[in-house]
This record gives C-alpha cells, structure tokens and sequence, in this order.
C-alpha cells in the first residue's frame, strides 16, 4: 500500500511542478499547430524564454532586455556541484542517525515536520530504501558534475536567470523529499529484511539508465570533438549512434528511467516520489520536445522515424 499518500506541503509541491510543466508542454505543442500566431506576443515570447535553453534558445528572437537574465548554460555544473555537497550532508546525517542514533539537527527536523505535517519519532525505523535512494541519488550527481567538468563540450548556449535558480533549488528540494519520503514510511521491520527484488531491480535499473545516460553524452560531445579528443567545432550536428537512432534525446530518456528506479528502490511505495517521477517526465518531455522540434526545421534529412525522447511513443 502507498506511503505519504494526502495533502502535505512536499506532495503539493511536486505535485503544482508537474501540472505546471504539463501545461507548458501542451501549450508549446498547441503553439506549434499556429505558426506565426502568436511570435510577437510578449507573454509568448517570454514563456518561450523561460521554457528554453542552450540550443533551442538561439533561435528564439527576442528583445535585449531579455538577455539580461542571460546566464551560460555551462553552469550546469552548479547544480550537480550543490547536489554532490548537499545530499552528501544529509546521507551523512542519515547514516548518523541509522547507527548512532544521533537525531537530525534542530533545524532540519522542524523544516521535514512543516514538509511532510508528521512530526519525527525517536522510535522511527531506519529504511533501507532510503540509504540506498541518498546514495544512488548523490552517485547520479557525482556523475552528471564529472561529465559537465570533462565529456560535455559546451557553446555559447544560455539559461534563464529563473531556471538556474530553480535547478540550484530543485536538487536541494529533492534531497529533502527523500528525507520526507522516510519520515512517512510505516515499515517496521529490520534493514536486512527491508530487502527484496523490487529493490534489487530497482539498483540493476539505475545502473542501466546511467550508463545509457553517460553513453549519450560521450556521443554528443563527440559531435565537436575529434579523434583525439580535442575540441573541432561549437555547432551543432545531427546526434548518431546508440539509442540516438531511436529518439533525439536518450539522455533524457535515461534520466526518467533513473528516477522511476529510485522509485522502484522505494519498492513503489512512495506516492510523494512517484510525483517527483510524474515531474521529471514532463519536465523531460517539454526539453526533448523542444529539441525534436528544433532538429526537424534545422535538418531537411533529419530521420523522421525518431521520437522526442521516449522510443515509439513521444
């Protein structure tokens, strides 16, 4: 039966994100049926800007003032580097309070009780899934910063001012609701018993998310570098290889795959995660879109057979 099920602060959170991207997603789809429509409206123009980055950015004309809030997409890194520090502090807390029965600080606690709206109990059991979602969640990070630091080849590309606060917010958030998620769980039993295939399968998922993931951004960063791994060119090319022949974004692909394998370690329990995953796949669909979009009018010979971003359906 589901855990963290009703009306708590972190579920409508998550909850308001999904719809919010829903919405963006139908909105740009319906904008894309009435070309020209709508391209000199402002409140177009800017729910353009807010929903695009790098690449699909460039081609959007929009006024200087605009530009202002014009950060480099490269920063990136900033969130995997906040997310890397961050959720490394509270899986440390975590496992300080799993074996040495040391009680969150002060501040955390009250911040998990206004969350979750269920106050923290010193006869709390520790969860197994929990340590293993932390830890899975922090190594995704470590990766995802290791790949902007050294495979990733970045252009000019820019970001809303808004989106890199919001992606600075977001893996902050996100630790946290794994913290919510344990505070709402009502299993008792001991961690070895927590064990079970849903689990295990849930660990062998994100695994192989990941490395499709890291496959997917070796072959875009092969696009602008050559054999010896130096940097050729900035522009953009038609992706090829690997799952590249199904979809126009695997890498995002992936990304869902490896929430819906945390959720999985969850042992699909966790209602509050499941809106984290219902999240992350409009959020990933609006991205793959944009840049489906984008390849299709920039490449006459673009392979009409690829999907978005998950293969055969979107």
């Amino acid at each position: 039966m589901w855990s963290s099920v009703g009306l708590s602060v972190i579920n409508v959170v998550w909850s308001s994100l999904a719809l919010c991207f829903l919405v963006a997603f139908c909105a740009h789809k319906v904008s894309r049926l009435l070309p020209g429509i709508f391209d000199t409206c402002p409140a177009y123009v800017l729910f353009q800007d807010l929903i695009r980055y790098g690449k699909t950015k460039q081609s959007l004309k929009r006024d200087d003032w605009l530009r202002v809030f014009d950060v480099p997409k490269r920063w990136f890194w900033h969130f995997y580097a906040v997310s890397v520090g961050w959720n490394g502090l509270l899986l440390v807390l975590y496992l300080s309070f799993i074996f040495q029965h040391q009680s969150y600080p002060l501040w955390l606690s009250d911040f998990l009780d206004i969350l979750t709206g269920a106050h923290s109990s010193d006869s709390q059991v520790p969860q197994l899934s929990t340590v293993l979602v932390q830890l899975l969640l922090w190594v995704h990070s470590l990766r995802r910063l290791l790949e902007c630091l050294f495979v990733s080849v970045f252009s000019d590309g820019a970001m809303h001012l808004v989106q890199y606060m919001f992606g600075l917010g977001y893996y902050i958030m996100l630790g946290l609701t794994i913290l919510c998620c344990d505070r709402m769980e009502k299993e008792r039993s001991s961690l070895l018993s927590q064990l079970d295939w849903l689990l295990v399968a849930g660990f062998l998922l994100f695994i192989w998310a990941s490395w499709l993931q890291h496959q997917s951004m070796v072959l875009l960063a092969r696009l602008r570098t050559g054999k010896s791994g130096t940097v050729e060119t900035l522009t953009h090319r038609v992706p090829k290889g690997g799952w590249f022949e199904l979809v126009s974004c695997p890498h995002y692909f992936a990304e869902l795959l490896i929430y819906i394998s945390l959720s999985f370690v969850f042992r699909g329990l966790s209602f509050t995660w499941w809106l984290v995953v219902l999240y992350v796949l409009f959020n990933q669909a609006l991205a793959g879109q944009l840049c489906h979009d984008l390849y299709i009018s920039k490449y006459k010979s673009y392979p009409r057979h690829r999907r978005a971003f998950i293969p055969f359906v979107l």
